[in-house]
């Protein structure tokens, strides 16, 4: 990933934060020991504008703690997936992600067919399980607005990759929980 800028974009009309976040997500690879750090307004405002969205600077103060909100959540949820594994490894790291917002994964195409909405945005994590890589999938879609407007709700759909070991893992979770099987 190219390092991203804390220069303000051409025509930018305010001025935003550079202040970045640390979060609790532990990088693996060569990074190891450290926190993923989240970025700062400037930074995710060039980042939108660089794939032609049109984010407003007034937003950033509110979408900044959203975006980390929600990749806090991705995690713990990874997480819960990687409990089937904690005897063999008890702190897995984030290795890597990936953002594919329009290629959508073969479940979300299905619950197309069944008359559900696509996800707004899909992200391909990869994780080091103690020396083994792991990749979970996560499809973000938007949730009924709660409290009224305003309030920003999301559903994150994570689950490991298909792979023979994902398909295993989705068995023991939808055992042992009755949900992620597929």
């Amino acid at each position: 990933m190219p390092p991203l800028s804390q220069r303000p974009s051409p025509g930018q009309k305010e001025r935003l934060s550079t202040d970045r976040e640390e979060s609790s997500i532990p990088m693996g690879g060569k990074f190891e020991g450290k926190n993923w750090v989240y970025p700062s307004e400037q930074m995710f405002f060039n980042a939108m504008r660089r794939k032609n969205w049109t984010p407003q600077e007034k937003d950033m103060g509110v979408v900044i703690p959203i975006h980390n909100a929600v990749n806090e959540q991705c995690w713990r949820q990874i997480l819960l997936w990687e409990k089937l594994h904690q005897t063999s490894c008890a702190q897995p790291k984030l290795v890597k992600f990936q953002g594919k917002p329009k290629e959508y994964t073969p479940k979300a195409r299905i619950r197309q067919l069944m008359g559900y909405t696509l996800p707004f945005d899909r992200h391909d994590w990869t994780v080091d399980r103690c020396g083994t890589t792991v990749e979970y999938v996560i499809d973000f879609y938007s949730g009924a607005q709660e409290g009224g407007e305003g309030k920003a709700s999301f559903f994150l759909d994570v689950r490991p990759k298909m792979s023979v070991e994902g398909v295993v893992d989705r068995f023991r979770m939808w055992w042992s929980t009755g949900t992620g099987l597929w």
